[in-house]
């Protein structure tokens, strides 16, 4: 996947009027480049109003302020990965686990901007970091169905490896330690196989018969 295009410097048209739904989707999509672009921290909500090329007063009445323009980007974020892993097709566990891997550090490496945001956040604002760990909660949920023998500590486990790693590998961490990125991938996806995959069942010892 791509990495998200940086806006121009010169704001787009403003667009005609539309519905409020088209408005208030305008504004995510625009907030999305500039927060991969520029981080929370570098931008400001009437920046972000003109990136999709309305005015200030535009901008609040959809959203409070830029916090809360930053938890419906973070929002998409999710149900976008959310959406692309759920739609996998049924198959064996190591084909599937490799199908999900691929997805995640797409994800991971098309909205690292905004990752990084997040993680700054989670730190300082209790709001975001209530967001994100619902998020988890989800994800736990989501394994819980389809690894029912997995106990939840170690799910919980698989989560934060895969989710440091993939934003290691979206940042390029790999390359600097003379770490091959696909080795990564492969790694990740045996340990995703691993956990998805039943516990073979016990076989009795076979019975001694007496003579």
């Amino acid at each position: 996947m791509t990495t998200p295009r940086q806006s121009t410097t010169r704001p787009p048209p403003r667009p005609r009027r539309g519905t409020p739904e088209a408005t208030r989707a305008r504004l995510v999509a625009c907030a999305t480049r500039e927060f991969a672009r520029a981080g929370y921290l570098g931008t400001d909500s009437n920046r972000l109003a003109r990136a999709a090329g309305y005015a200030p007063g535009v901008f609040y009445r959809h959203f409070r302020d830029k916090r809360a323009l930053f938890l419906e980007v973070y929002r998409h974020f999710v149900e976008a990965e959310w959406q692309a892993l759920t739609a996998l097709p049924p198959g064996d566990p190591a084909t599937r686990a490799r199908a999900m891997v691929d997805i995640i550090l797409g994800f991971h490496r098309e909205w690292r901007g905004l990752r990084r945001s997040l993680h700054v956040l989670c730190a300082s604002d209790p709001g975001v970091r209530r967001a994100y760990q619902r998020a988890r909660a989800r994800q736990l949920d989501w394994l819980a169905e389809r690894a029912p023998h997995l106990p939840r500590e170690r799910a919980a486990l698989l989560l934060y490896l895969f989710e440091r790693t993939s934003d290691g590998v979206a940042e390029g961490e790999p390359a600097a330690l003379g770490l091959d990125p696909a080795e990564l991938a492969a790694a990740l996806a045996h340990e995703l196989a691993t956990a998805l995959s039943p516990p073979a069942p016990v076989q009795a010892p076979p019975r001694r018969t007496r003579r």
